[in-house]
């Protein structure tokens, strides 16, 4: 099973990929691991994303794309794995289809959790009135920014699958284990075919 999850700050994907993993026995792919396992690990491509991290620059495409071929290529990546932050742009997703295809391989769905971005931030707020311990994550104006960015940059990605026939869609604004069921009901669709967000 290989899959992207996509969603904007908030949406739960994290929590979700955790679970994913749990239940299928893939793997998670997260792209800072990845790089920051590449840096410590002293790989090629490592050693050429170390000092554009350094200087906080967003590391090339080719490059973050190559970092998850090598990630691939290790035994525990075979059963399949889920991607949760990446690709975060179109010519991202185009990048990852060129690998896998290289590969022989492909993805078998990319599920987009979906939440009322009202809502979310009526969370945020409530969040950091009632906690003790302020956090980044926790101010609403830099929620605010987060989603202006997923908005210019990440949301486009969805229309590039939804095109393909590849997009499934969740309800992110149900509990955890509802959003959990959909997602297991959303695998079972054949790629291609409608899917809507379906509550309970």
């Amino acid at each position: 099973m290989r899959l992207v999850l996509l969603g904007p700050p908030g949406a739960g994907k994290g929590t979700q990929a955790d679970r994913l993993v749990e239940r299928h026995g893939i793997v998670k792919l997260s792209t800072g691991d990845m790089l920051r396992a590449a840096i410590a690990g002293g790989t090629e491509l490592g050693r050429k994303a170390q000092p554009i991290m350094d200087r906080g620059d967003l590391v090339p495409d080719a490059l973050v794309i190559g970092i998850i071929g090598d990630r691939l290529a290790e035994p525990d990546a075979r059963r399949g794995f889920v991607l949760d932050g990446f690709p975060r742009t179109v010519a991202q997703a185009e990048g990852l289809a060129e690998l896998l295809e290289s590969r022989g391989l492909a993805l078998d769905a990319v599920i987009e959790i979906e939440v009322d971005e009202s809502a979310l931030l009526d969370r945020i707020q409530t969040r950091a009135r009632e906690s003790a311990v302020a956090r980044s994550d926790d101010d609403p104006e830099v929620a605010k920014r987060r989603f202006a960015v997923y908005r210019e940059q990440t949301a486009p990605v969805s229309g590039h699958y939804r095109a393909k026939g590849m997009l499934k869609t969740v309800d992110g604004m149900q509990s955890i284990e509802e959003v959990s069921a959909a997602i297991e009901r959303a695998l079972l669709v054949p790629t291609g075919a409608p899917n809507r967000p379906r509550n309970g």
